[in-house]
């Protein structure tokens, strides 16, 4: 059994609940009327009747439910801390996926509870949560973590490839090496490179060999596709000359 919250503040802390069920909704009520410190308004048990009360009057602590018979409590929770941006709105649910969780808190929950939680002491973990806490269930902790470590390994691997690609990007060709990339690009042989640049046949596979380094590639098709994904091909202006 939960001991009465001690330090009471001056002004009672005004509670509003939203519950469906008619069990759990007066399990909630009781449990926050038998502490000094707060003043329960109201418990309504639908989306309609909490948007409806919230338009009207404002309120210290929201606690809410998700699966309501119209709706759902995010739609509470986001007008509410919209609405009343220095209420503490604390979800108390049967669902614990992902999801559910990460749409509450970014609609403006601080707090998430599971109505399986054991002895879940309500008044104290609304005093946590209007004191400035984030009373969360274990079980959502741990939700939360994996999901935080699985976005961070998504998010490592983006930057991985942005990186990449922007060293990739920084890839320099000679004045030469682009302009025989272009002529290759167009469909000319090495040997009528070679002839429209006046150098030999040899030279030409050497610069050949040296735009393959550079793109990382090692057939002519791979290096006209890699340099036209990194937009080094000027074939237009080079189509345009001829």
């Amino acid at each position: 059994m939960s001991q009465p919250i001690t330090d009471t503040p001056a002004k009672p802390i005004t509670v509003l609940v939203v519950e469906d069920d008619a069990v759990t909704r007066r399990a909630l009520c009781l449990g926050i009327e038998k502490e000094p410190a707060f003043k329960l308004l109201d418990a309504l048990d639908s989306v309609k009747s909490a948007l409806n009360w919230l338009l009207h009057h404002p309120v210290d602590v929201l606690l809410v439910d998700l699966g309501l018979p119209d709706g759902s409590g995010i739609d509470i929770i986001r007008f509410c801390a919209q609405r009343y941006p220095a209420c503490n709105i604390m979800v108390i649910t049967t669902s614990s996926d992902q999801d559910s969780v990460v749409d509450s808190i970014e609609a403006g929950a601080s707090g998430y509870v599971l109505k399986d939680a054991g002895q879940l002491d309500i008044g104290r973990s609304l005093l946590d949560l209007h004191t400035g806490g984030s009373p969360v269930s274990p079980t959502i902790a741990r939700k939360l973590l994996s999901r935080m470590r699985a976005d961070k390994k998504v998010n490592d691997a983006l930057l991985e490839q942005v990186d990449s690609e922007a060293a990739g990007s920084q890839i320099s060709l000679t004045k030469r090496e682009a302009t025989i990339l272009d002529l290759i690009a167009c469909g000319d042989s090495y040997g009528d490179v070679a002839r429209q640049l006046a150098l030999s046949v040899g030279t030409v596979q050497t610069h050949i060999k040296n735009i393959y380094e550079k793109l990382s590639v090692h057939s002519r098709g791979e290096a006209v596709y890699e340099a036209n994904r990194r937009g080094l091909l000027q074939m237009d202006q080079l189509k345009s000359k001829r």
